[in-house]
């Protein structure tokens, strides 16, 4: 007679864990981009700041990916939120960390820029790296540009994100790769057309320390990402849904029926492995998935943990 086997719980990040993961990760991304921008010349040269950028997002996932699932950016949390990948007061709980850790980012340079003796305005030097559009903009991209390309390169980098963190054929290791590299190559183009960031949280940190302006256009760097986001969320979550249609198998393993597997929310709940409890009662049968210990949880932290992508 077989056993029936036990299931142990699992150990996860604790809500303090992953926002401080969201709040290093996002202060290490501004204080790259921000300094790099700043000792460089973003609007002439603009490779060094994108590559610079696109490495640190690199970084800081690999570093951090693990605990927190590596969103660094609100655009990329409400993708996932969307997605159905997290729930609201996660999201809201990342959104705010990822704040916080930019403006301390963008404070530290702001910092070292007034200690450089030919730097004699520091806010004149984060004028130089702050999103604009029209006489504000490197290019004098115009507002109606700007606002496209915004949805556009927020759309595609929660794209590559999502697409590079699903499906149990994708290589954990390389997905900070696919999605540094879509934003060095999208910086790339935005640097040019008025250092747009694609990146709300790092726009915000970067007005705190520039001229009024950055503040008063500051809206449309929150709206355009954001509703690439959405519109990225929303395609992901109806091809999840199809492929779902077509291929599900009668006892999935992937999480509630409602979609949403966030082990950020599960954290704080008794988790009930229903499967071990009817093998328990039926001890002469066991099936093959009550050798696993846990359901999957499909979200970005769990695939950074090792058990997506097998």
């Amino acid at each position: 007679m077989t056993s029936p086997v036990q299931a142990t719980p699992e150990t996860k990040p604790g809500l303090l864990s992953r926002l401080s993961a969201e709040a290093l990760g996002s202060m290490f991304v501004v204080v790259v981009a921000a300094g790099v921008g700043i000792f460089s010349n973003p609007g002439a040269a603009p490779l060094p700041v994108a590559l610079a950028t696109g490495l640190a997002v690199t970084a800081a996932m690999l570093a951090f990916g693990y605990v927190s699932g590596g969103h660094f950016n609100p655009v990329i949390t409400l993708g996932n939120l969307i997605a159905g990948r997290i729930r609201a007061v996660a999201a809201l709980g990342y959104v705010a960390a990822q704040i916080i850790g930019s403006v301390v980012g963008a404070a530290l340079i702001y910092f070292v820029v007034s200690t450089v003796p030919v730097l004699t305005d520091a806010r004149a030097a984060f004028d130089v790296v702050s999103p604009g559009f029209g006489d504000h903009a490197a290019a004098q991209t115009q507002l109606a540009g700007v606002l496209l390309v915004e949805i556009l390169g927020a759309a595609l980098i929660v794209a590559v994100f999502l697409g590079a963190t699903a499906g149990r054929r994708a290589v954990p290791a390389m997905a900070p790769f696919a999605v540094g590299l879509a934003m060095a190559v999208l910086l790339q183009l935005g640097q040019v057309l008025g250092n747009l960031p694609f990146n709300p949280a790092r726009a915000t940190a970067q007005a705190f320390f520039s001229s009024s302006w950055a503040f008063e256009g500051l809206w449309l760097f929150w709206v355009a990402p954001l509703m690439g986001a959405a519109l990225a969320g929303l395609a992901f979550r109806g091809f999840q849904g199809l492929s779902t249609t077509v291929a599900a198998e009668p006892d999935d393993l992937q999480g509630g029926s409602d979609g949403v597997n966030d082990s950020f929310d599960a954290n704080d709940e008794p988790v009930e492995d229903t499967e071990v409890k009817e093998s328990a009662a039926k001890p002469d049968i066991v099936s093959s998935r009550t050798a696993q210990a846990a359901p999957v949880n499909d979200d970005a932290r769990d695939f950074f943990d090792g058990k997506k992508g097998k």
